[in-house]
């Protein structure tokens, strides 16, 4: 199976050739989503609102590409501020 690259619609993926994932057989690897509503174009200054738009991101890629959260074997998450980890 060849090399897939799903798309997010990020306009840094045509300007620095970014891809939200890419898929490659049997293994996706997904990297820098973020709670931007692209639908919307905005991202909200509420970091709850933030986290539940990636999550709504990252299922839209895994979906995308034919996989699930329950394939998801290694997650990393980057919060500015420690006291938001209880809220997200």
């Amino acid at each position: 199976m060849p090399r897939r690259l799903i798309s997010s619609g990020s306009e840094f993926e045509q300007k620095i050739g970014y891809s939200r994932a890419v898929v490659d057989g049997d293994w996706m690897w997904m990297s820098g989503t973020t709670g931007f509503d692209y639908a919307k174009r905005t991202i909200s200054d509420n970091v709850v609102a933030q986290c539940e738009q990636a999550f709504v991101n990252i299922k839209a890629a895994l979906d995308q590409a034919g996989f699930a959260f329950a394939d998801v074997v290694r997650c990393v998450y980057i919060l500015p501020n420690a006291a938001d980890f209880e809220s997200c």
